[in-house]
């Protein structure tokens, strides 16, 4: 395990890609449902630009794909918690399973209204985002999202479970934290962990596999190969190869690797950006947002901003190509490159950070064992944010 000197040289990545993923879903949500008409009318010619901001906070608003990527960052460090304090865990998804649970009580009731047995007992109980008031917020989350974690996510093989054969883009777009886990040291296996974590509520195989991807290009980013420098494009094409190898025999893997290939060709064209995501297609299904971040990401590999505009000015799923494409461009470029414009009034961009600067440091264990970080016990022991401690215990 990395001490926390060496950690640090990985904290402007991981902070880029949490607040990149956020910038860009904060950028493409008001034009998510915009036909490209009603876009360019309504923002000029180059379309939305910046940050369209709530009357009411000053903020630009995050939607529910930053909302399930906190909470699956969340469910990752119990994961990690539980890991280095009590010597193994079960994998991510068991915990990730259950803070998604966490996320839909979000969407079921008012922080004032959730009691501490509805925490316990109608929730996973595992996160401390449940003491963040701006998280209970309905901000179009996904319906099978929403059917699936109602039905109950137990802990389980999701790929085999097949809870059901959604076609939509929901388990991508929030996938990118798995990258950080610093329990799972081989890069196969933390990619699978990420197709795993997409199936707890999309069970189609081409809407699973993608999130693979997403994993495997931003590991590979923060975290290179010793002694080797890969560009962008390979580490795409690796991640291609990679997907290829774990689902081989899938029958809708072909559709997989075709589309990012097409992706791949189409960053290297004198095409428009729209034309070219035209290509790809709109980015509600998985395989078709993952190809069109990966697109801009590719053809915007030196410039954060054009990459997310490039992103969100289409007719399709704005946001969750935003916010991939911004977790992966935040990656590359790192927090500090990021423009000024996308980290002010940026909706809980203090609890990004501080997720992101969790990722990177991970559990603080003692060698004995025990946590000597209070703060790091309150949130992830138990699961309460600092200061506002009720008692409750970790029950994992």
């Amino acid at each position: 395990m990395q001490n926390k000197e060496a950690k640090e040289t990985h904290l402007d990545a991981i902070r880029g890609c949490i607040i990149g993923g956020a910038a860009g879903d904060a950028l493409g949500y008001p034009v998510e449902f915009m036909k490209e008409d009603r876009i360019f009318s309504d923002y000029g010619s180059l379309g939305i630009m910046a940050y369209e901001k709530n009357w009411r906070t000053g903020n630009a608003v995050i939607s529910d794909d930053t909302q399930m990527t906190l909470f699956t960052a969340n469910g990752i460090l119990v994961g990690d918690t539980c890991g280095a304090l009590q010597g193994d865990r079960q994998p991510a998804r068991a915990y990730v399973a259950k803070a998604y649970q966490d996320w839909l009580l979000t969407q079921q009731s008012s922080m004032a209204n959730v009691t501490s047995q509805e925490r316990n007992q109608l929730a996973g109980g595992v996160s401390w985002l449940l003491d963040v008031p701006e998280l209970y917020a309905l901000r179009a989350p996904g319906n099978t999202c929403l059917a699936a974690l109602r039905n109950g996510t137990g802990y389980a093989d999701y790929i085999k479970l097949e809870i059901n054969q959604s076609k939509g883009c929901g388990g991508v777009m929030r996938v990118a934290p798995v990258a950080f886990d610093d329990q799972i040291r081989d890069i196969e296996e933390l990619d699978m962990e990420g197709a795993q974590i997409a199936a707890i509520t999309h069970g189609h195989s081409i809407r699973y596999m993608p999130a693979a991807v997403p994993v495997h290009i931003i590991h590979r980013i923060v975290f290179p190969p010793e002694g080797k420098t890969m560009s962008l494009k390979e580490i795409v094409l690796e991640a291609r190869d990679t997907v290829t190898k774990l689902f081989a025999g899938d029958e809708h893997l072909p559709e997989l690797v075709d589309i990012i290939d097409r992706a791949v060709l189409l960053s290297d064209n004198d095409l428009s950006d729209l034309d070219n995501i035209h290509a790809i297609g709109e980015g509600w299904v998985a395989e078709e947002a993952l190809a069109i971040s990966l697109y801009c990401a590719l053809r915007y590999q030196d410039d954060f901003s054009v990459g997310i505009i490039a992103a969100v000015n289409h007719k399709g799923d704005s946001d969750s190509t935003g916010a991939i494409t911004g977790n992966i461009l935040g990656a590359l470029l790192g927090y500090d490159a990021i423009a000024d414009q996308w980290k002010q009034d940026l909706e809980l961009s203090d609890v990004l950070l501080e997720i992101a600067d969790d990722l990177c440091y991970s559990c603080p264990v003692n060698g004995d064992g025990s946590c000597a970080d209070p703060e790091w016990v309150e949130k992830y022991i138990h699961m309460h944010r600092p200061t506002r401690r009720k008692g409750w215990v970790c029950r994992l």
